[in-house]
């Protein structure tokens, strides 16, 4: 399968068509950003550790009867995946106090929420990505009530299993963000990625509150040793099998 013109190029990733129009490729970058691209820089490697660690973590959702848009990695840092139009709504999942759910409630950092907590953010670049209530997603028609009701629900199921293979993994799943998209039959899939870059990990092993973060918040909070913290995720995720217990 040939590669075609860029269809669109993201902070992380450049999306390529190919010659069949319901399969698009993802090149995967090494390029870093956060504070919406204010702060910008590059991770070793970056690129390959969070394709394998994302096409690894959707064979897992896959298994588990999650829906996405992945269909196999033809390079290192490649993926190709099923074309779909994205919903505009970032879906945002915490079980522990972190970022700005802190800045947000006066939380402290690292308090283990009684339940998972899903939030809504506009998915637009120029707005800041703002945090949605029920209400705007209606006024924006971004979301219909039963759409709504079902990325909840998918984000939830997700939350659940990732839980379950992190904990194999030795890691905690703090928080994570996931997007959805729509096929041209109207199939609702998971798609964008799961990575280092989209969720907030932490190192079971280590005790020490900066030592233990394995996340792009060592690249947001210029904590040092990104991308050896991004290849501790990816050794210890590639070394899971598929099928979570």
């Amino acid at each position: 399968m040939s590669t075609g013109e860029v269809l669109y190029e993201g902070k992380a990733k450049i999306i390529y068509r190919t010659d069949d129009p319901e399969i698009l490729l993802a090149q995967y970058k090494d390029d870093a950003t956060a504070f919406n691209a204010q702060k910008r820089g590059t991770i070793t490697n970056k690129g390959q550790m969070n394709c394998a660690i994302a096409t690894h973590l959707f064979k897992v959702l896959e298994a588990a009867g999650v829906a996405t848009h992945f269909i196999d990695q033809p390079n290192p840092n490649q993926m190709r995946m099923r074309a779909v139009q994205i919903v505009p709504l970032e879906v945002v999942v915490r079980n522990i106090a972190a970022g700005s759910l802190c800045q947000q409630t006066g939380l402290e950092l690292g308090v283990a929420l009684s339940q998972p907590l899903v939030d809504f953010y506009y998915k637009d670049d120029a707005l800041g990505d703002p945090l949605l209530t029920r209400d705007r997603i209606f006024l924006l028609e971004l979301a219909m009530p039963e759409q709504l009701e079902q990325l909840r629900q998918l984000a939830l199921q997700v939350n659940q299993i990732l839980i379950n293979f992190f904990h194999q993994c030795e890691i905690t799943l703090v928080d994570f963000k996931l997007e959805f998209g729509m096929t041209s039959d109207q199939q609702l899939l998971l798609a964008d990625e799961i990575s280092p870059d989209t969720c907030r990990l932490w190192d079971d092993t280590e005790s020490d509150p900066d030592r233990r973060v394995m996340d792009k918040d060592r690249f947001r909070r210029d904590l040092g040793e990104v991308d050896t913290a991004y290849a501790r995720v990816m050794e210890r995720v590639l070394a899971q099998n598929i099928y979570v217990s």
